[in-house]
């Protein structure tokens, strides 16, 4: 581990750090490097992580998870845009850290009050929350962090309005709640987090060079 691992594993808290030790993880991706010195761990601030596909966002929202979890002792709803995408969230989060926390997915049309009390984290879409929220806000004093993922679609014309609500919602009722924003596309970040008074994670970094070519005719170049 070199020396700025090092000095990014002491901003970790010990037992998530042993967490990430025990994965396997002992070199962390330049967007969570970012978010871990933006405080992360030691304040409480709304980050929004704005970095390309493949490049580490999910982590982020891990490590802040483990974190009210397991040091705060609060719930987490992570909120996504589609079912299929709480389903596969779910299947992983619970293959990951079912040893260390409860993972809940909460997805159909009717109003389950079983999950009130009985999840740590508890995958499901906006629409899915906005109808919980409806029916009773009891369940949101446990909760320390939601994270809302792809959030840039908060920007679309057909179902940006129910996360919008949302997050206005957390930000005007339950300022206490965190809140961890992911998206690879997302066009006005610097605005939504001055709405959302979040700390931007920003990062261009990609796992995989991208390339920009044109095809004219049969001959393919590289876009200059």
């Amino acid at each position: 581990m070199n020396d700025e691992m090092k000095e990014i594993f002491s901003m970790i808290p010990e037992n998530i750090g042993n967490i990430l030790k025990e994965q396997g993880i002992l070199e962390l991706r330049p967007s969570q490097k970012k978010s871990i010195k933006k405080g992360l761990f030691s304040n409480s601030n709304n980050q929004i992580v704005c970095t390309p596909t493949g490049s580490g966002k999910t982590l982020v929202a891990e490590l802040a998870m483990l974190d009210t979890i397991i040091n705060k002792k609060k719930k987490v709803l992570y909120v996504v845009p589609l079912k299929a995408l709480a389903s596969e969230k779910f299947r992983e989060f619970s293959e990951t850290y079912g040893a260390e926390f409860t993972v809940k997915i909460s997805v159909g049309d009717a109003t389950d009050e079983r999950f009130t009390n009985n999840f740590d984290v508890l995958m499901l879409t906006s629409e899915k929350l906005d109808s919980m929220i409806r029916h009773s806000r009891d369940f949101l004093d446990d909760v320390g962090l939601v994270v809302a993922d792809e959030v840039h679609l908060i920007n679309d014309e057909t179902r940006g309005a129910t996360l919008e609500v949302l997050l206005s919602i957390f930000k005007a009722k339950y300022p206490k709640i965190r809140i961890i924003g992911l998206s690879a596309t997302i066009g006005n970040a610097e605005e939504i987090c001055e709405w959302l008074d979040a700390d931007l994670v920003y990062d261009e970094w990609r796992p995989v060079e991208l390339h920009h070519l044109v095809l004219s005719g049969d001959e393919l170049s590289r876009y200059k």
